[in-house]
This record gives C-alpha cells, sequence and structure tokens, in this order.
C-alpha cells in the first residue's frame, strides 16, 4: 500500500511565509512521486515557481482572490498590506470556497492540507467523495499546545492575561512562560474577528477539531511531549513530517549582496530580519538599528519601513548612515535568505523566531539572537532559549515588551564572545542540532512514516 502514490491538494493561508511551508513539504512528497495540486493566488505562483523542485509532477492551481471593500486592488497575500487588513483578506480566503469545491470535484485528490480555511473538513464531509482533511500546521505543537488546548475551555468562558501566563494544567514540564505584555496581546488578539463573523480562535479551534488529522513539520526527539499533548487534546490523530529543511538553494546570492557580505572576514557579520509580516513601531527600529551599530561589528538588516514611516531611510536615526557607512547596511526589500545564512562572513542572525527561518538558522553556523514579536513567535524563542539552549533572547521590559539599545547590544556581544560560557553552550547545542538535522536519514525516515500514516487515514 505504502508504495502507492497519493495525490494531495494544498490550500495555505495567502502568507508568503505559509505558502512557502506549503510549498516545501510539496516538494519532498513530489520526491517521493506524490502529485501535488497547489492553490495559490495568481500573481503570486511566478514568486512560488522559482521553488517548485518538482514542476512535472506539482501543479499550480490559480486562485482569483475575491475583492472585499476596504481591501485594496490587486491584494493578494499579507504582503501586500498592513496587519489591520489581514482580517478582510481572510474574508476575500473564505469566499473562494465555492470555486475550491469546484476545483476539487474535479480533481478528486486523496488529501487536501489547509490550515486557517476552517470550512474546508465541512466542505470534504458534504462532497463525500472520500477527500481526508489535514490541517497541516505552520506553528510549533508547543505553541499550539500552551496557548489554544481544549483545557484552556477558551471558548467557554472570557479569560485574561493572568491566565495565559501559566501553562495549561496537563502541559509538559517545559520552561515555558510568558511574560506580562505577551499574555496580554495574545488574550486580546485570540477573540478578534479573523474573517466575516467568525473569531481567530474559533477559526483554529474550528480546524484542530474538525480536520481528519494534524501535521506538524518538526520530529519527535524536538517535539514529542508537546505532539503527545495536543494528540490526546483534541483526540486527533497528530502526524509529523520531520524538520522539512528546504533544500539548499541552486541559485547563487544577487552580486551586489555577494560582494558587500565578501568584504568581510569570516563569522563577523551580523544579519538581521523579522519575516514579510513583522513591522517595528519607529522608536524600537531605531533602538535595534542603534544596537547594532554599539557592537561595532557590521551588520544586514533586512527590514520594513517602520510603521507610519514610507521609506527605511526616512526612520533612520540621525547621522546613522554616515556613522556605519561601510559596515553597515538596512534593506528594505526582499532577500534571498537562506543564501545570506550560508556565506561565510555571517556570524550572528538576529530572528523574530518565525518557524521558517529558525529551520534555516538551525542547519546553518551563524549563532542566533532572539528577538520574538508575535504569537508563535514567543513561544518558538522560549524553546529555542531555554529548552534547547541554542540562542540568546534580547531583553524586554515585562510590562511594556520595549527592548534597548543597550539589550540588542548585549545579545548579540554575548553570542559572539567565544569566551563567554554562554556563547559556549549556545556554540555546543546548536552544533549538535544542526548535525541532527541535516542527516538526510532522519528527514527519510520521518518521511516514510509521514507517508506511512497518511496511507492508513485512507483505509
Amino acid at each position: 500500500m505504502a508504495d502507492q502514490t497519493l495525490h494531495i491538494a494544498m490550500y495555505p493561508w495567502f502568507a508568503m511565509g505559509h505558502l512557502t511551508s506549503f510549498l516545501h513539504i510539496s516538494n519532498k512528497l513530489a520526491e517521493r512521486g506524490h502529485r501535488i495540486s497547489f492553490f495559490s493566488p495568481s500573481k503570486v505562483q511566478q514568486k512560488l515557481e522559482a521553488f517548485n523542485l518538482h514542476s512535472h509532477l506539482i501543479s499550480f492551481i490559480p486562485i482569483d482572490v475575491p475583492h472585499v471593500d476596504g481591501l485594496p486592488p490587486g491584494t493578494e497575500t499579507t504582503a501586500d498590506i498592513p496587519f489591520p487588513l489581514q482580517s478582510l483578506l481572510m474574508t476575500a480566503m473564505d469566499l473562494t470556497r465555492p470555486a475550491i469545491e469546484q476545483a476539487l470535484c474535479e480533481l478528486r485528490p486523496n488529501f487536501v492540507f489547509f490550515d486557517f480555511t476552517h470550512w474546508l473538513p465541512e466542505l470534504l464531509h458534504q462532497l463525500d467523495i472520500g477527500i481526508k482533511s489535514v490541517h497541516y500546521c505552520t506553528i510549533s505543537p508547543a505553541t499550539v499546545g500552551f496557548l489554544i488546548s481544549p483545557e484552556r475551555k477558551l471558548l467557554e468562558k472570557s479569560f485574561t492575561e493572568a491566565d495565559l501566563m501559566e501553562p495549561p494544567p496537563s502541559f509538559p514540564a517545559s520552561s515555558i512562560k510568558l511574560q506580562t505584555h505577551e499574555a496580554r496581546a495574545l488574550a486580546g488578539g485570540t477573540f478578534v474577528e479573523y474573517g466575516r463573523g467568525v473569531t481567530f480562535l474559533e477559526r483554529l479551534m474550528g480546524s484542530f477539531s474538525n480536520c481528519d488529522a494534524i501535521a506538524f513539520k518538526t520530529c519527535t526527539e524536538m517535539e514529542g511531549p508537546y505532539c503527545d499533548y495536543v494528540e490526546t487534546q483534541f483526540g486527533k490523530q497528530v502526524i509529523l513530517a520531520g524538520p522539512v529543511v528546504p533544500e539548499s538553494p541552486t541559485t547563487e546570492l544577487d552580486e551586489k549582496w555577494a560582494k558587500w557580505f565578501d568584504g568581510f572576514e569570516a563569522k563577523t557579520v551580523i544579519y538581521c530580519a523579522f519575516g514579510s509580516e513583522c513591522i517595528l513601531n519607529k522608536a524600537q527600529f531605531q533602538e535595534l538599528l542603534l544596537g547594532f551599530e554599539l557592537t561595532g561589528l557590521p551588520f544586514f538588516a533586512a527590514l520594513k519601513p517602520p510603521m507610519g514611516v514610507e521609506s527605511i531611510e526616512a526612520a533612520l536615526p540621525e547621522g546613522f548612515e554616515e556613522r556605519v557607512q561601510g559596515r553597515g547596511i538596512v534593506h528594505g526589500g526582499w532577500v534571498q535568505q537562506p543564501l545570506i545564512l550560508k556565506h561565510p562572513s555571517v556570524g550572528c542572525f538576529v530572528t523574530h523566531c518565525g518557524s521558517g527561518s529558525l529551520s534555516e538558522a538551525l542547519v546553518n553556523e551563524c549563532r542566533l539572537v532572539l528577538l520574538p514579536n508575535a504569537g508563535d513567535q514567543i513561544i518558538n524563542a522560549r524553546m529555542m532559549s531555554r529548552d534547547f539552549k541554542v540562542g540568546v533572547e534580547v531583553e524586554k521590559g515585562d510590562e511594556d515588551g520595549v527592548f534597548t539599545t543597550e539589550g540588542v547590544c548585549n545579545a548579540v556581544k554575548t553570542v559572539m564572545d567565544d569566551e563567554s560560557e554562554v556563547a559556549k553552550e549556545v556554540r555546543t547545542n546548536h552544533a549538535k542540532w544542526r548535525e541532527f538535522f541535516s542527516g538526510k536519514g532522519l528527514e527519510n525516515s520521518c518521511l516514510d512514516s509521514f507517508e506511512q500514516k497518511l496511507h492508513q487515514l485512507l483505509q
């Protein structure tokens, strides 16, 4: 049975981190001969094609994003809009239901992998043509278990930041704890409308509770107890795809950036990137850059302009450009992150702790400085800094969540100082995980098990 090929449809949330994450698992499955039908917004297809390593098996199916009042014309992903408009994009995605239904009736795949379209399991039950739904979750099992475990009874009672400060009663032993400002933001964000007439929490709970199985991109060695906890709590089979580390890019780093990085000694450059959605306020944006300046090290920061500021240049601290000329770059556009992380001169990666960035970081040698911004990034940062001890988190104020120039500088200097005990510990632990993730044997055994469990779901 396990040698029979599967046909899997993919329908991820219209955010680049989700689309690329679903494409990575598509590549791994296509490598094993399985057929993939990948639903994606029409214009994004061009960006994704570059990462499609098996175009004979992975077909993109363009989806027209319906117009919703308030969404700028041409909006297709979260990268096109400020954060407050995401709910409208979710509404647009929900309106694709008839188009998805028609396509699935024609394609008749074995599975649909989805994340935020909580109506998909119900749709498949109504169609009754044997298609199974798999909630392919791009956030970690630890995050799911800590924040929205059914034993918290979130849908039955109003809960406060104090409720979120501690883990749920039967959560696995762990050093994950939240600060006051984090618990407050997470408690508030859970009940906001996300799409028309449905809260973020209802959407997530529906996706977990109604699917046929939950899949995570992790392995038992890393998050086994959290996976078991989620399986018990939601009463759904949890299947693990392994770390799903993207293949090494076949392209070269853009010449202008390659030339700039080549100008510095090995392992001396700080690289900082916060993904396509994280936007700092101007004050924190400046503290971050001044922190890099204070280290005295060369740095390359790929950041979005801060809130309410049109361009990177307009947001820079006074006199900053002159002072860091030749050793510091702040770039507002897209960059080839996997290639930058591989560059010999990069010694430190300051990351927002998105799951994609962390999996790219763990297979490279750069030292990790963790600066989470929202949601699952916070739990990821605690796991990396406290459970696995592979990086150092930048200190923030407990109440206000503010970090300082000195805090940024100290975290970078701590991991970059070869003599400090903390640096030795994170370097040793990082090396251990890098070796573990880089072994081809791990990926193959995880994917063997993943395939086998998918086949079992069809029986």
